[in-house]
């Protein structure tokens, strides 16, 4: 498995699990990812995470979030800023995902914020994903 992006790799293997019905994910952990996975959470597109340490590196046991009749709280999720095309945005130009269903991801000089934070902090960065 390639390791060049963690963090898309992160959001395919939470993607796909969330397509298959699937009660759990499990991702590699970091911080970012461990970042990425509270604002999921505080956002409610997922139920719960928990760092499980494996004597390596760790992982994050995800548990998903479904509404009634197992349709799954992610609908979508796209990885914005890869390695070789990073994607930086100013706080003007964040835009609404969806008219404002879903939530873009900035990491910022102030940390990992959602969209409505970074437009009401007055702060721009690297637009990481967009989830709906």
């Amino acid at each position: 498995m390639s390791l060049t992006d963690p963090i898309a790799d992160a959001l395919t293997i939470i993607r796909n699990a969330s397509r298959a019905s699937k009660e759990n994910a499990e991702v590699r952990a970091s911080k970012l990812i461990g970042q990425i996975l509270g604002i999921l959470k505080k956002e409610r597109f997922i139920q719960d995470f928990r760092f499980v340490d494996d004597k390596k590196q760790g992982f994050y046991k995800i548990y998903l979030r479904y509404q009634k009749g197992k349709v799954p709280a992610i609908t979508g999720i796209k990885k914005c800023s890869i390695p070789g095309r990073r994607s930086y945005i100013a706080s003007k130009g964040i835009g609404k995902v969806f008219g404002g269903i879903g939530i873009s991801i900035v990491s910022t000089s102030k940390g990992l914020l959602t969209d409505d934070e970074a437009r009401g902090q007055n702060v721009g960065g690297e637009l990481i994903c967009k989830v709906w």
